[in-house]
């Protein structure tokens, strides 16, 4: 019994462009959380935003640093 071989569900050639893509829009979440936390009040501040902000900008960074590092040869 053969097995058969793991194939990406994205092509290889594909990994830098959503290495930079997904690296850029994750940059550009974090910095509108530092500019959100930097020029609102404590009174103003809402938890949601911050937990929403922070989240979805970790999820893009994540994966931003997983397509860069499979594009430059580490396969993790």
């Amino acid at each position: 019994m053969a097995g058969t071989p793991i194939a990406s569900p994205i092509a290889v050639a594909m990994y830098p462009t959503l290495s930079v893509f997904t690296l850029t829009i994750g940059l550009f979440i974090t910095a509108f959380f530092f500019i959100y936390e930097a020029t609102s009040s404590r009174k103003n501040r809402s938890l949601g935003v911050e937990l929403a902000t922070s989240a979805v900008a970790s999820v893009f960074l994540g994966f931003g640093s997983l397509f860069l590092l499979l594009a430059s040869g580490v396969y993790v």
